[in-house]
């Protein structure tokens, strides 16, 4: 298969293109390296040390035989750009990682948040009006998150995408039928997430694009089987505030001798899935797409769900690390149960990869090795929800009493994204 893969250098998207380039697709990244640059932005590199591009893909080229191309365009802005590639290569399907993926960074300031609506919002309505200008039958995997559906589950299972209703019709039988799942976004890059699940259902109705949408958990663990081939071939291991996942978080912060931050309680309950995992559903939704005139293919992508208080209790056993509960900069409920369903991927051969003390070691020592590299200073998160009581708003009528709980800093995706 043709795959390009918006947004491949990144955390997500690079482990995503040699797992695929390693089952014998052929992969061209697509990527501006804006993710590089929010780095120097934020002062805050990955603890391990990733390679220039073209090292990287070089690396692999020598390590495993196989090529896979890099073109630097900018999604977002460059339409004629991407309407060329599309009509240039060709592709069978497009993973789309091409998208600013922390909550906390969207919700920095009034310019990350700008950014985060302009470069997410416009890299997707790129994409589909390109597919369709182009004329090509093109699949489209976007990565999405869990977070699209918030975390107020009334006890009941979050289904996958769709909600079944019953629409009440005076004097005849009532109407049933199945809905959007009514999104609830917590961050700007929520938001943005849960637009573009509007953008994919017009576009799937009314041009027929092939679109699958994994509502991805929480990624952990840094390395996959190709990426622990060679260094030059390490994954992004992000520990700051702003773009740190909040298990990988805390098995840093155990590895250098920093407490476990946890925010407010810690009584929120988050899904989670392992790097591994993430990179072998996406190749089973590349394999399953829906037919052409398909609605959107919504599919929960995730492996368990777990309370990040229990997280923290749980490192802090196996590494000795303290914990210590931190102010919540997040607007959010400070206890919320979790319950979702995830079939698809179990009934398409998916076998999950769960939380294990082996595996939380594993990473811990990738941590250690690299805690030469850590800047502590990065760690504490600074993007702050709610800024309007710096306006004279009475926290009292805006809800933000801080006294929610973990989701660590951590972004739903990794985004990739």
């Amino acid at each position: 298969m043709k795959i390009a893969i918006l947004g491949g250098d990144g955390f997500c998207g690079w482990p995503a293109a040699l797992h695929l380039s390693n089952q014998g697709h052929e992969i061209t990244i697509v990527d501006n390296l804006s993710r590089r640059r929010i780095d120097d932005e934020l002062g805050a590199q990955s603890l391990t040390p990733i390679r220039p591009l073209d090292e990287r893909l070089n690396a692999w080229q020598e390590l495993s035989g196989r090529t896979i191309t890099h073109v630097d365009l900018d999604v977002a802005q460059d339409y004629d750009g991407l309407l060329a590639f599309l009509q240039d290569q060709g592709p069978d399907a497009v993973v789309h990682f091409a998208e600013q993926r922390a909550a906390p960074y969207s919700m920095k300031n009034a310019r990350t948040k700008r950014y985060t609506v302009d470069n997410n919002v416009n890299a997707t309505h790129n994409l589909l009006a390109a597919i369709v200008e182009a004329d090509r039958d093109v699949h489209v995997v976007h990565l999405g998150t869990m977070g699209v559906y918030g975390y107020g589950t009334a006890g009941m299972k979050i289904p996958e995408g769709y909600l079944d209703v019953e629409i009440p019709h005076e004097g005849q039988q009532n109407i049933e039928t199945q809905i959007l799942y009514p999104t609830n976004p917590g961050s700007i890059y929520h938001m943005t997430k849960s637009l573009d699940q509007l953008l994919f259902a017009f576009y799937a109705k009314n041009d027929r694009v092939r679109i699958t949408d994994l509502h991805q958990g929480i990624i952990w663990g840094t390395n996959t089987a190709e990426t622990l081939k060679d260094e030059r071939l390490i994954n992004r291991f992000d520990y700051d505030g702003d773009y740190g996942t909040v298990l990988n978080r805390f098995l840093m912060q155990a590895a250098v001798g920093y407490p476990l931050t946890v925010h407010g309680t810690g009584g929120q309950t988050r899904a989670f899935i392992h790097v591994q995992d993430m990179v072998r559903c996406v190749e089973i939704a590349l394999n399953n797409p829906p037919a052409v005139g398909d609605r959107v293919m919504i599919l929960n992508q995730m492996t368990e769900t777990h309370r990040v208080r229990d997280l923290a209790e749980l490192v802090g056993r196996i590494s000795g690390a303290t914990v210590e509960m931190v102010p919540n900069p997040r607007q959010e409920s400070a206890e919320n149960d979790l319950h979702v369903t995830n079939d698809t991927f179990l009934d398409l051969g998916l076998q999950p990869t769960t939380l294990s003390e082996g595996l939380l070691l594993e990473v811990e020592e990738t941590a250690r090795r690299y805690a030469h590299r850590a800047d502590l200073a990065k760690i504490p998160a600074t993007s702050l929800w709610n800024r309007r009581t710096h306006a004279g708003i009475p926290a009292s009528l805006t809800g933000a009493d801080h006294d929610g709980a973990e989701a660590g800093s951590a972004s739903s995706t990794a985004a990739g994204n």
